[in-house]
């Protein structure tokens, strides 16, 4: 068969929904500056739906920096890969501040949090090796943990017991070839919300000998004294063996780090392919990522604001009677029951007659029969804005209901 042919007779899970969803449901057109009321399909919508936890998106400060920076630099500076011609002083500075911030002994500066993921992963570790990986991790370690040409076992989403049946089978498997093991989790899951269960899996390390290697996208900066993370939320930093963490999020902006020993960190940057490779972080990037972390350092009011925000929109829901899951973060799904097309009916009314505006996780991406609207409250919100927020799930309830499967 040709190629084009194949591609053309495969759909996929997600491209399924391609004729129906596109351009509204997914890839919607979202205008207008990043902030929580935007304009969307020609109408203004109350914003739910943008990981810009610390409200610095369209911070004015932070714009006018990010536009200086640009001006003099430009958005190729400096030109190249880090080993060949893109490294600077200003990468050196953020990682010597990174890691003082992170109480880690070294760091290394990432152009992108995705695909540095699955290169630390693919550094890490051989044939010999073992990973062991939390069910619901996020893409980015999955599709590393793919690239391992070793033995890899999966433990049900914050099951301790299942991690140590994990842990037991990888055991036989490096007793045999001499090979270390490699755990895998996350400081929050992206999807329900909930932090990682880190001091039960840190505490696994008295029975057991292995490493772990996290990932806290969601965590960095909003959890944490000073937004450092889950790890210092939950008091084990000195535990986690490297620690991740990208800018996609809290520090609105693209690019990544890595925090580890000395050792680690010097080993990571001449393996790394993804960094040995590729272009490296710009300098408008570097620059702002610099005054986000001062920001960070000097000031808790931006995640103070966020968790304002968060603590009345999760409590307002459970008061309504929604299903918000364990969420411990700021992340916040609403869980409901019902099809696919039930879902698209509920997410069009939210945006089109009250101008509310979520993101929906369906199947496959999820169990058949069960639908995610996920929020995500960020610093720029107001109370106003969660007051009617709240005012439209109430208004929604008897509609939810008739479309909810009938015992």
């Amino acid at each position: 068969m040709d190629l084009f042919d194949k591609i053309k007779a495969k759909q996929g899970p997600l491209k399924d929904y391609a004729a129906s969803t596109e351009g509204y449901y997914m890839f919607p057109k979202l205008e207008g500056e990043i902030g929580p009321r935007m304009q969307f399909n020609g109408k203004e919508v109350v914003m739910w739906s943008v990981n810009d936890y610390l409200g610095l998106g369209n911070n004015p400060e932070v714009r006018k920096r990010d536009a200086a920076s640009a001006a003099k630099w430009g958005l190729a500076y400096p030109m190249g890969a880090r080993m060949m011609s893109g490294h600077t002083d200003k990468h050196e500075q953020f990682e010597r501040e990174i890691s003082e911030f992170q109480e880690k002994e070294a760091a290394y500066l990432l152009n992108y949090g995705y695909q540095g993921v699955f290169s630390i992963i693919q550094s890490l570790v051989d044939r010999h090796d073992v990973i062991v990986y939390d069910y619901e991790s996020h893409a980015c370690i999955v599709d590393g943990v793919s690239l391992h040409l070793g033995k890899r076992f999966v433990f049900d989403h914050n099951d301790i017991d299942s991690l140590r049946k994990a842990l037991d089978r990888a055991e036989k498997v490096v007793a045999k070839t001499g090979g270390s093991i490699l755990v895998i989790s996350e400081g929050v899951f992206g999807m329900r919300g909930d932090q990682g269960k880190l001091k039960e899996i840190v505490a696994l390390k008295k029975d057991y000998n292995f490493r772990i290697f996290l990932d806290d996208a969601h965590g960095f900066g909003t959890l944490g004294p000073q937004g450092q993370g889950t790890t210092f939320e939950q008091g084990i930093q000195d535990e986690i063996d490297i620690y991740f963490a990208t800018f996609a999020k809290s520090f609105a902006s693209i690019g990544a780090y890595v925090a580890s020993t000395k050792e680690v960190i010097l080993h990571l940057k001449y393996t790394m392919r993804s960094q040995i490779f590729a272009k490296s972080l710009p300098m408008p990037m570097v620059e702002g990522a610099l005054y986000k972390l001062q920001l960070l350092r000097e000031s808790t009011q931006h995640k103070d604001k966020l968790w304002k925000i968060t603590r009345a929109l999760q409590s307002g829901l459970k008061g309504l009677g929604y299903d918000i899951g364990v969420t411990n973060s700021a992340v916040t799904p609403v869980y409901l029951q019902g099809s696919v097309e039930d879902a698209l009916k509920i997410i069009k009314e939210m945006r089109e007659k009250y101008g509310i505006f979520t993101s929906g996780v369906v199947y496959p991406v999820i169990p058949k029969g069960m639908i995610i609207l996920r929020i995500i409250p960020t610093a720029a919100h107001t109370m106003k804005e969660v007051e009617e927020t709240l005012e439209v799930f109430e208004i929604m309830k008897p509609f939810i209901a008739a479309l909810a499967p009938k015992e």
